[in-house]
C-alpha cells in the first residue's frame, strides 16, 4: 500500500516475503500484512522493503537499504545507504540511521535517535550456540535522543538512556545512564553530555 507523492527509484522491491533457511532460528513462518509506505517518502535504488513493514510519512529509505517484516519506521526518519533493519523492530520519528548501520531483531529506537555509520547491534549473547539462547534473545533499546558514534558495537539487551552519547568505537556491554557520555572497550561513563547538546536546548518544533 503506497501513499501519495512517493518516489520509488530503480530496482526497488516492495512486499518481499521473508526467506527461511532450513537451519535458521530467526525467521519464522507467519502471515504478514501488506507493506505500507506513507505519503511523501523517497525509496532509493535497490532498497528492499519486506511484507509486513510500515513506513511513516516523509521517510527516506536510501539506496540498498533493507527494512524487514514487522518493522515500523516513524515519520521524518532517514534510513541511510545500506542500512539493515532486521525483523520486529520499532523505529521512532526523526531518527537518523547513517550508512551501513545494522539494527538487530527485536530492537526499539525512540524518537530523535542518531546512529553514525557502521554501528552494529546484536540480540544473541550465545552467538548461535545452545538451545538456552532462545530464552534470552533481545535486541537493543535506545531512548529518546540517544546518539551512537562511528563503528560502536552495542551488545544484546542493552538500553542506551535518553540523551546519552556513545563515543566512536565503543563496545557497550552495560546499560548507559541518561545524559551520560560513555567511551572505551568496554564502554564506561566518562562525563555528562554537554548541556547545549541536550534535546531540550535544540529549539526544534517537534
Amino acid at each position: 500500500m503506497i501513499g501519495s507523492r512517493v518516489r520509488i527509484d530503480d530496482g526497488v522491491v516492495i512486499g518481499k516475503l521473508p526467506m527461511r533457511a532450513t537451519n535458521t532460528a530467526g525467521t519464522k513462518e507467519q502471515r504478514l500484512l501488506p507493506a505500507r509506505i506513507g505519503d511523501n517518502c523517497l525509496i532509493g535504488t535497490g532498497a528492499v522493503l519486506y511484507r509486513g513493514c510500515e513506513i511513516g510519512r516523509k521517510v527516506l529509505v536510501a539506496d540498498l537499504a533493507t527494512v524487514r517484516e514487522d518493522v515500523t519506521v516513524g515519520d521524518f526518519t532517514i534510513v541511510g545507504r545500506g542500512v539493515a533493519i532486521e525483523q520486529s523492530c520499532k523505529i521512532g520519528r526523526y531518527v537518523k540511521l547513517e550508512t551501513g548501520v545494522h539494527i538487530a531483531p527485536h530492537s526499539e529506537l525512540e524518537d530523535r535517535v542518531f546512529i553514525a555509520p557502521l554501528v552494529a547491534t546484536s540480540n544473541d549473547n550465545f552467538i548461535g550456540r545452545t538451545e538456552e539462547r532462545f530464552k534470552h534473545v533481545k535486541g537493543v533499546t535506545m531512548r529518546r535522543g540517544a546518539r551512537v558514534g562511528l563503528k560502536a558495537a552495542i551488545l544484546p539487551g542493552i538500553t542506551i538512556g535518553e540523551d546519552a552519547l556513545v563515543a566512536a568505537g565503543a563496545v557497550v556491554t552495560k546499560d548507559v545512564p541518561p545524559r551520560k557520555v560513555v567511551a572505551g572497550v568496554p564502554a564506561r561513563v566518562v562525563r555528562d553530555v554537554p548541556t547545549e547538546q541536550l534535546l531540550e536546548n535544540q529549539n526544534w518544533k517537534d
